[in-house]
Parts: C-alpha cells; structure tokens; sequence
C-alpha cells in the first residue's frame, strides 16, 4: 500500500465518523454517545468511551475487537442485558436506556433474537420446546406451528422430538438460530455463533445466517474476534480501547462454503486493509 493512500487515509479518518448509509432505511439500532463506566472499589474503569453507531434494517454487521475492546460489554448493551452510565440507545425508536428491568426483559424477548457461542440450549428439553419458549414468554398462541416453522427453515424438520445430546453442534446451533427467529425479532445478535463448530458446521451456520439476511432481510449482528467471520458479513465496526476506532463496508462479502480460509496472518492483515484503507477516502472514520 502507498504511502500517499495511508496518508489520505488518515486524513479522511479525521473528518468522516462512519461508512455512507441509506437514509431511506430505518435505524434498528441507533446508539448516540454512550459510555459506560464499572465502580471497582475505589476506581472507576471506564470501558465505553463516547460509542455512537446506527446500524439499519436489513444489515448485516460485525463488531470486531481485541480483549478488553469494549465489544462484549457493547453487545450486552445492545441485547438490553445491561444499560449505558450515559447517552442515548434508540431500538426501534424506542430509548432502551430509560426502561425499567420488566421493561427490558420485554425488549429482549420481543425484538432481539440472542445466539451464543455455548447455545444455551436446555439439557432436557426436545428441539421443538426449545425453540416454543420465547413465544410461552410472549403469550403467543399456535407455538408450536411457529416453532416448527423456524426449524424447518434451518433444516431441521426433521429433529423436532431430538434432545441436545441426540444433535451434533452445529445441529445445536440451528436450534439456537431458530430459536431466536421465532418471535420475529428486529434484530439478531450473534456471539462468536461459529466459535465452537468445525469447520464445516461453522460453514453450514454461516450460509443459514448469510441466507436469512439475504432472503428475509434480517438484521443481523455478530460480535466476533475472528476475521475470516466478519468478511462474510457487509460491515465491520472494529472497537479499540471503548472507542470505534474503524467502520467500514466490507466490498466483497465472502459468500460461505465458496472460499478457502487463509492463513491467521492473511486473514488479520486482509480484515485490516478492508476496514481501514479499503474504501473511497470519504468513508473512513
């Protein structure tokens, strides 16, 4: 890369807070200078510094970051598991950051579909009543048409009476998927959802998120550390030290099961060059 485009880089970095967006879209998530501090003892840790993101219907998204970033404590805040010490936190219109707990429980069952690492799926509990629990909480009638529906559409129709321990992982995961799709959520966040898959589930659960977005123009976001999982997706948010230190479109998604993983030197450095010097020199933050 020439020293002239880092130069211009840099340059545009100081003047431009974030990739050009489509203003006829929604704000499903809309954050507006928020922080967030932790009272250990005596000491105050601040974590977020000032975080403002839109992040718009039909999304796909990752929120990239080095331990201690600030990402985790950011999806918790997002997921409305916790609020912001200040600033503002619109979700679908709705200022997340004055609700009360019942408030928020609301909030999470209703609008945000949860996907984790560890699937968080019950032990003892058929496919089918997994998926049935977010729509019990909702009072939703037909639960287990809905329920059934959500599993279909991740391919397992065929697994509505299978425990956890009958399911391999990546079956595990699409439990979990349809899980979160069941009460059509306004947006789906994702923690590390490959993380504990092989490669080839990891690959069968990216093309499921990588459909539904496409298809059904689902709102997704994924927290991740790896980069060869955020260069499926179309935007990259990378945080560093609880500030967004980059935002930026990622011109050529990977499409999953098309491509062949690099080298952890290659993906980190292609990750880099995309978000930070990949884009037309008005788009860096």
């Amino acid at each position: 890369m020439s020293a002239q485009r880092q130069n211009n880089a840099r340059g545009s970095r100081r003047t431009n807070r974030g990739p050009r967006t489509d203003v006829s879209k929604t704000a499903v998530i809309d954050i507006r200078n928020i922080t967030k501090t932790y009272q250990m003892g005596q000491l105050e840790l601040r974590v977020l510094k000032g975080v403002s993101v839109k992040i718009f219907e039909g999304e796909f998204v990752s929120i990239m970051g080095p331990s201690g970033s600030g990402k985790s404590t950011l999806m918790n805040i997002l997921g409305a598991l916790d609020t912001p010490s200040s600033g503002k936190f619109l979700l679908d219109g709705v200022d997340v950051s004055k609700l009360s707990e019942n408030e928020l429980a609301s909030i999470r069952n209703k609008k945000i579909g949860f996907v984790f690492q560890n699937f968080n799926l019950l032990k003892r509990t058929e496919a089918l009543r997994q998926v049935e629990l977010p729509l019990v909480y909702s009072g939703i009638r037909n639960r287990s048409r809905l329920a059934k529906a959500a599993l279909e559409s991740v391919g397992l129709g065929q697994r509505l009476d299978h425990l956890p321990s009958e399911l391999s992982g990546g079956q595990q995961q699409r439990v979990a998927i349809a899980r979160a799709l069941v009460n059509s959520p306004s947006v789906i966040l994702a923690d590390e959802p490959t993380g504990n898959l092989d490669s080839r589930s990891g690959t069968e659960v990216m093309q499921i998120f990588q459909r539904l977005n496409r298809e059904d123009g689902i709102t997704t976001v994924f927290v991740t550390h790896d980069p060869w999982i955020a260069r499926h997706t179309k935007r990259v948010i990378m945080l560093r030290d609880g500030k967004i230190v980059a935002d930026q479109r990622v011109k050529e998604p990977l499409v999953a099961g098309e491509a062949e993983r690099p080298s952890e030197a290659e993906e980190l450095q292609g990750i880099f060059d995309e978000t930070y010097y990949g884009g037309d020199e008005n788009e860096y933050t």
